[in-house]
């Protein structure tokens, strides 16, 4: 089982359309949620992902997006972008994520599950190790794939010790790739980063290949038409602070 693992696409066209371009081979592909938000194609990334997988995790902008969720938790740019996409949204795909999982969903079998934010709360930021520590001890599967914080990395403990997981790079504007080998005795939660919206300092686009019979997780960088994805949010008249933020990669 070859899985390609994304979260938080964001209604970010250009940066999903480069992820698919440059994944590598896989059997399906499993979502962890926010599709839609914040970007300015929310109807085309649907149709993109909808037909690539049976495993979708709602997130908290794709329950506030199709009416789900009221906006008065969301800052100011957030609620914006959400009013806008509510009303840009085709009625088939409002119905479609209304019908998106709370999650943790179970994706390969008993061992791996998918979530948005935790397996305690599907809005739980999981950010640091404090975080980290109940969500590992309280999944009931060894892996744990987690969105939502746009971070991408993780966490893993064997029950006395805990780790905080994190890609090395060398940065710039290249793909990149780093390799993380799932060990016996350990549990993990691993974020594949924000597709459409990094905000680990690195604007490229994030995303990761899950690989049961090699037992291994692979994260990947991938650049993008950067320029193409503000212009577009800036067209749609969106707030500006979420074009120039996709430079800063936070």
């Amino acid at each position: 089982m070859r899985a390609l693992v994304l979260s938080d696409i964001h209604a970010n066209l250009d940066a999903l359309d480069a992820v698919l371009a440059s994944a590598p081979e896989h059997d399906t592909v499993w979502d962890l949620g926010d599709v839609v938000g914040y970007g300015a194609n929310p109807n085309e990334v649907i149709e993109r992902v909808r037909d690539l997988g049976k495993v979708f995790v709602r997130g908290n902008h794709d329950r506030a997006c199709c009416g789900l969720e009221s906006l008065l938790d969301f800052n100011p740019i957030a609620a914006s972008a959400a009013r806008w996409t509510r009303t840009t949204l085709t009625s088939e795909h409002i119905v479609w994520l209304r019908q998106l999982s709370e999650g943790p969903v179970l994706s390969d079998g008993p061992d791996v599950s998918c979530v948005h934010g935790s397996v305690l709360d599907e809005d739980q930021y999981v950010m640091t190790l404090r975080d980290a520590w109940l969500p590992l001890k309280e999944s009931q599967t060894r892996i744990t794939f987690f969105g939502h914080t746009h971070v991408q990395g993780g966490f893993a403990s064997n029950e006395e010790e805990w780790f905080k997981l994190e890609p090395r790079y060398h940065g710039g504007n290249e793909p990149e790739e780093y390799e993380l080998p799932l060990r016996n005795g350990l549990r993990y939660l691993l974020n594949p980063g924000a597709v459409g919206q990094p905000r680990d300092h690195d604007w490229r686009a994030a995303y990761a290949l899950y690989d049961g019979d090699r037992k291994t997780v692979t994260f990947h960088r991938v650049p993008y038409d950067l320029k193409m994805a503000q212009q577009r949010i800036l067209r749609a008249g969106l707030p500006d602070r979420l074009a120039s933020r996709l430079r800063e990669g936070r």
